[in-house]
């Protein structure tokens, strides 16, 4: 049993100096450095100034996602007058405040007349009041090629209960714009890094 035991000993002595050989170090040839930290190395990557966080296809270029916006303009005018009623300004201010969030957009502004009067006069006030509302926009530093005026007169009026209430709604100026940009898709940081 004292041999059996000296014997495996010796033999599991015998086992442990046999040295497994090391595998081959290879020499790096190629630059692997991913200088904008996007995960894609700078041989490969397409994008080489993608912003922090975004999410990267395997080109190394950041995914967007469009994002659309709808702002409408409604200007409803007096009776025989293309002046603006000052309710009505902060509607101007909004539309402005939408066109330079997306200064890619145009603006058609539609003018409107009652059917009261005479028609070729209506075409008229409705030009005028598409340009009072123009004005508007420029004065709120809007610039005047992104804007473009019609009148199309009393040719489109508002169906009311009552001829007094149509006419009123059918003195207007009317606009609708959809806005749309792309934005980066962020990736949420798990981690964070201090700094002493």
């Amino acid at each position: 049993m004292k041999y059996t035991i000296i014997g495996l000993f010796a033999l599991s002595l015998f086992g442990c100096s046999l040295s497994v050989p090391q595998p081959p170090i290879t020499k790096q040839t190629k630059n692997l450095f991913d200088n904008d930290s996007d995960g894609v190395i700078n041989q490969r990557d397409h994008c080489p100034k993608t912003l922090i966080n975004a999410v990267v296809n395997n080109d190394g270029c950041p995914t967007y996602i469009d994002s659309s916006e709808k702002n409408k303009i409604h200007v409803l005018f007096a009776n025989d007058s293309s002046d603006i009623p000052e309710n009505h300004m902060q509607n101007i201010s909004k539309m402005s405040e939408f066109l330079v969030k997306y200064p890619k957009t145009h603006i058609e502004l539609k003018g409107y007349a009652s059917p009261v009067g005479n028609a070729a006069y209506n075409i008229v006030l409705s030009k005028h009041r598409a340009s009072a509302v123009y004005q508007a926009l420029i004065n709120d530093g809007i610039t005047p090629s992104r804007i473009k005026t019609m009148g199309f007169g009393d040719s489109d009026p508002v169906i009311a209960y009552d001829i007094e209430e149509s006419n009123m709604l059918s003195r207007r100026v009317t606009a609708q714009v959809v806005g749309s940009q792309e934005n980066i898709v962020k990736e949420w940081a798990v981690y964070s890094v201090r700094e002493n």
